[in-house]
């Protein structure tokens, strides 16, 4: 029998308070829901073995970093099985919604279901084992959720696809693309990225400025050699872009930042609150159909 992978360190339990003002109304828009395991099983395989990361911590985090509104990501390790990202969704509220992992194949009865339990997009694993699947997938898959008006979150390096954009241009739905991408730092003037740059011109894809430390080669905040990536997305398309936690961090390999760190990030690289107000607030709502502010300034769905 092959030994599972070792447990991942947990993230940092004392999440601290941004150094700029969050907006009402702002959203997580990538964060991961583990365990308990007992209920929960991870699937035979994977490539790695979260900590249990529990809806408490959770709530924890978004309220110190000044949070209402977050995206449940179906992690690889849960495979096709979404009890917990949607029981997850269910226990958050109307201010939460859910990326969900399905196999081509799926019913449309099935997609429906998934829709009122508040799923918005289907997430394409490309880099680990547990949900993958092949490009040539991709169209079957897009034209099933086309209808709902759902996106495909995609987990890959896009340096290794120079030819990214004739691939996924024609795709019927938007295309949302996890960690900048997911290059190396380096990659700025990488075919592959310089693809996802085309398609975010064109209004085919979103990027979430997550992850910096998957895609760094420093260890620690505040990763000084992502900011020229940030910088291309942001000039190519600021009105789709978005801002994720990737909390709890699973399987990085350089030290746990604490997320307080990483939420300064963004307002390091946005200097203007007007950009960092539409990178938290409106891209999300209007991406993961959030309803706005009403006349007593409470944000509904």
């Amino acid at each position: 029998m092959t030994a599972e992978p070792p447990p991942c360190a947990p993230a940092d339990p004392r999440p601290r308070a941004p150094g700029f003002p969050v907006p009402m109304g702002a959203c997580d828009c990538h964060a991961h829901i583990f365990g308990p395991r007992d209920r929960y099983p991870y699937a035979p395989g994977r490539d790695y073995t979260p900590p249990d990361a529990s809806l408490a911590a959770y709530r924890h985090l978004l309220d110190s970093l000044g949070m209402q509104r977050g995206v449940i990501v179906q992690p690889s390790v849960y495979g096709t099985d979404n009890r917990c990202t949607l029981d997850a969704v269910a226990t958050l509220g109307e201010d939460f919604r859910a990326v969900v992992v399905v196999p081509p194949t799926v019913s449309d009865e099935e997609l429906e279901r998934l829709h009122g339990l508040g799923a918005r997009g289907v997430r394409v694993n490309l880099l680990f084992r547990g949900g993958e699947l092949a490009l040539v997938d991709l169209r079957q898959l897009a034209e099933r959720i086309q209808p709902l008006r759902w996106h495909l979150q995609l987990l890959v390096d896009v340096s290794r696809f120079p030819d990214l954009r004739e691939l996924l241009g024609p795709l019927p739905v938007d295309l949302v693309f996890d960690h900048l991408g997911h290059p190396s730092a380096t990659a700025i003037s990488n075919p592959g990225f310089k693809a996802m740059l085309a398609l975010l011109r064109e209004r085919r894809a979103w990027v979430k400025l997550s992850g910096a430390y998957r895609v760094s080669g420093e260890e620690r905040p505040p990763y000084p050699d992502v900011r020229p990536l940030v910088e291309a997305v942001l000039q190519a398309a600021p009105d789709r872009v978005l801002w994720g936690s990737d909390w709890p961090h699973p399987a990085i390999t350089k030290p746990m930042p604490n997320d307080g760190d990483l939420l300064d990030l963004l307002g390091d690289w946005v200097s203007d609150e007007s950009l960092r107000r539409r990178i938290l607030v409106d891209n999300p709502a209007r991406l993961y159909d959030f309803g706005g502010e009403d006349e007593n300034g409470c944000f509904s769905a």
